[in-house]
């Protein structure tokens, strides 16, 4: 009953795409959980690269089968748009499975995330403008629509009417904006309904029936620790769960049937969107991250705020996720500094704070404390084994280990599908 979760350790961009296609091949399952299309995930396979934004990792690995849980926020046309775009390249996206429980982002969710954020101005959270927060609010306040309302077009039609009564509201008196028609709604929707058809599952008994069969499952989660709604530097967050919890809500598996939970970590620190980050740089070092890290969005498209490794923040995913294990991702990258600073505290008044401190207040002031490490100049991205790093980048991945409270148990050296160290394996 090996099940797995595999998910962020910082905010977000942490490399979770291949770890999750390098653990694909031994597994017969890969779910995502939450988020929708505003968590991208960047894939290399030998020359080819894919940028996944909805679709499990797990679609590129034959043999594999790439669930969509109900925890997810689904938009119709960003799907198949993903899917056409696999199928000319020759992948197969057959086994495909998405829960009838999943909820569906509507056009109105959209428009309401985008107006919603141009009229908050500079408090915006910093949103992907996708509709997932509104999306996410309708579940919450039982207006949302779900995969299987497309099949019974009289509820379809009752739900959006109900939805769209407040927002419509909104939308004129407050925004300014034309009103949006139901009739309109439902007819764009109804449209991808016979094309969901053969995805649509229930998920939840075929990933307990799986489990039942020994079968290995990996959840596979979006965005990162920090983004946590619940747990994330809040409000600067996503609107569902990323973290370990999330796994069982978002799938309909128990906790007691997850065996190994892996988080994420880049060898430095990247953040998308707004909020507060403690070793954010804004120097040459910031912007050489930035070069040679390729830190952009794979799904907003921005550049990514780079700053140095904080350990602080490491310690925290691994207490609220109980990590077992960490995959250090981008070690190559900090190829070439003399030396490598590494937050290990902060400073906030003036008092030395070794964990992350629960207050927003608190967070948005502190400083980071920095050990600092020496570098390393040698090419690593042929690196096969532990042993094959040169000396000063085994003791950085030794100390980050040490700081962060989780083995470390692989480790990426270069962005291609094998340029990855295996140190202890996952499964």
């Amino acid at each position: 009953m090996p099940a797995l979760v595999l998910l962020g350790a910082q905010w977000g961009d942490e490399g979770k795409g291949k770890a999750t296609d390098l653990l694909g091949g031994s597994v017969d399952y890969v779910v995502r959980y939450q988020g929708g299309n505003n968590a991208g995930h960047t894939v290399v396979v030998g020359d080819q690269k894919y940028a996944l934004h909805l679709l499990p990792s797990g679609i590129l690995s034959p043999g594999c089968t790439p669930v969509i849980g109900n925890g997810v926020v689904v938009d119709p046309s960003v799907l198949f748009s993903e899917l056409n775009g696999l199928n000319e390249r020759g992948v197969d996206t057959s086994k495909l499975l998405i829960s009838g429980n999943a909820h569906i982002i509507t056009p109105y969710n959209v428009t309401v995330d985008k107006v919603t954020e141009r009229f908050l101005g500079k408090r915006k959270i910093g949103t992907t403008g996708r509709g997932i927060g509104p999306t996410y609010a309708d579940k919450i306040n039982r207006v949302g629509i779900r995969v299987q309302d497309l099949y019974d077009e009289s509820i379809l039609m009752q739900k959006v009417e109900a939805a769209l009564d407040g927002k419509n509201q909104l939308l004129t008196k407050v925004f300014n904006r034309r009103a949006i028609e139901s009739e309109q709604v439902v007819e764009e929707l109804l449209t991808y309904a016979e094309k969901l058809r053969p995805y649509v599952a229930d998920t939840v008994l075929v990933l307990n029936k799986a489990l039942e069969e020994d079968k290995v499952v990996l959840f596979e989660g979006g965005q990162g620790t920090l983004l946590d709604i619940d747990h994330g530097t809040y409000p600067f967050v996503t609107s569902s769960n990323p973290t370990a919890g999330g796994a069982c809500t978002g799938s309909g598996v128990g906790p007691t049937k997850i065996s190994r939970v892996i988080g994420i970590l880049k060898a430095y620190t990247t953040r998308v969107g707004a909020g507060p980050f403690p070793t954010e740089l804004f120097d040459e070092d910031g912007e050489a991250l930035r070069r040679i890290g390729h830190e952009r969005g794979v799904t907003t498209g921005r550049d990514r705020r780079c700053g140095w490794f904080d350990a602080v923040i490491a310690r925290y995913a691994t207490r609220v996720n109980g990590l077992t294990d960490f995959f250090l991702t981008k070690l190559d990258v900090l190829t070439g500094w003399e030396e490598i600073p590494v937050c290990v505290a902060y400073e906030i008044d003036g008092k030395r704070v070794e964990e992350l401190p629960y207050s927003q207040t608190d967070f948005h002031h502190a400083k980071p404390i920095y050990e600092t490490l020496p570098g390393w100049s040698e090419d690593i991205t042929k690196a096969k084994t532990f042993a094959d790093l040169p000396k000063n980048a085994q003791d950085y991945v030794k100390a980050l280990e040490e700081m962060s409270g989780a083995p470390i148990s692989a480790i990426g050296v270069g962005p291609g599908r094998d340029e990855t160290i295996e140190i202890n394996s996952f499964i």
